[in-house]
């Protein structure tokens, strides 16, 4: 593949997140098979030896994410993706980078669970993505994309900013974003020595001083304390600094459909056609799902709005669209779970409830 090409590209989601993480400067990915983001692990397989770079399936998820932390602890750019059951199993290293200040970048391809569940889209993952996901008190960026292009682009900054906030950053996806093909334009191929220094913290490079020791343990209550607050403190600037989103046709809307990746894309079918109808509908997508835009969303708060939360989950970033808008607004939930989609025609249908004060 070469590197300087600009031109339009049809990549399956999973190839272009593999691919534009190769090009942020990837150095490292280890991983463990599971549907449906196979054909990630399968990509980088192939192209990170082309590159010279390190490629490893791990015999688990758990050893996976123990290598990322191991890798990312040296300061080079290292990755892993996953899906559902095996981000789960990834969560107690994902919590040991965050107690450590350590830069990774992690996947997850959503399925269709609780348990094993099913290898169909889903979004029920949305808690443990937004809530840190593992033990303690700790945050992830977490980047919801809807598109090829937006995973490609997404990917590629995430790595950036893993490392200028020193946390871990999630590529949140699912099944429809991960194995749909569309074209899409690459970006270019980073040049190594143009990457951040880490050499202020990182293991390595020991010679003529002191050796380091990366970990997330603090046997002192009080020092844990402080490191955890002063943590916090970065996070409220990550929130005031990193909040992506999406706004379409909200200014004048009395229902604002809210929704993020695959559900999102079936809520501008939805918005195109209810204002085909002539109803004054809105769509408010977050991009990053943590930090949540809440101060956005709830702007376009009145009692005479509604907001339509859409999700493939039972209702969980309904949770989220409640603290923001706070009383200030009806929110209501359209969700479908265990893979089902919602589709564009039961939207337009809830729409008409809503207006008609029958929802």
């Amino acid at each position: 593949m070469s590197e300087k090409t600009q031109e339009q590209i049809l990549m399956k989601g999973n190839e272009a997140i593999a691919e534009a993480a190769c090009r942020a400067g990837c150095l490292a990915y280890y991983g463990y098979p599971i549907t449906p983001q196979n054909e990630l692990i399968g990509y980088m397989a192939k192209r990170l030896p082309e590159l010279g770079r390190i490629f490893i399936q791990a015999e688990s998820e758990v050893s996976a994410i123990n290598m990322v932390y191991g890798s990312a602890s040296c300061g080079v750019r290292a990755m892993t993706s996953s899906s559902s059951p095996g981000i789960s199993l990834k969560q107690e290293g994902i919590s040991y980078a965050a107690g450590a200040d350590i830069p990774l970048v992690f996947v997850n391809i959503v399925r269709g669970g609780p348990g094993l569940g099913s290898i169909a889209p889903a979004q029920s993952d949305y808690f443990q993505s937004t809530r840190g996901g593992g033990h303690g008190d700790y945050h992830v960026i977490c980047l919801a994309p809807a598109s090829v292009q937006e995973a490609c682009d997404l990917t590629y900054a995430a790595f950036d900013m893993a490392d200028t906030w020193r946390v871990p950053v999630m590529i949140l996806g699912d099944g429809v974003i991960g194995q749909m093909m569309e074209g899409i334009t690459l970006p270019p191929m980073r040049d190594l020595s143009s990457l951040p220094s880490k050499a202020s913290w990182a293991v390595g490079n020991m010679k003529g001083r002191a050796a380091r020791h990366i970990t997330s343990i603090n046997l002192v209550p009080a020092e844990l304390e402080k490191l955890i607050r002063e943590r916090f403190e970065r996070y409220a600037a990550i929130a005031e600094k990193e909040v992506r989103y999406e706004e379409k046709n909200c200014q004048d809307a009395k229902v604002i459909l809210v929704a993020y990746g695959t559900s999102a894309r079936i809520c501008q079918g939805a918005l195109e056609k209810a204002r085909a109808k002539g109803l004054p509908v809105g769509l408010f997508r977050p991009i990053s799902v943590w930090p949540f835009p809440s101060s956005q969303l709830s702007s376009y708060a009145t009692p005479e709005m509604t907001y339509l939360s859409v999700e493939m989950s039972m209702g969980q970033m309904v949770e989220d669209i409640r603290l923001a808008v706070n009383g200030k607004a009806p929110v209501e939930l359209l969700s479908h779970s265990g893979g089902v989609l919602p589709t564009e025609e039961e939207i337009v249908s809830r729409i008409e409830r809503i207006l008609e004060g029958k929802a």
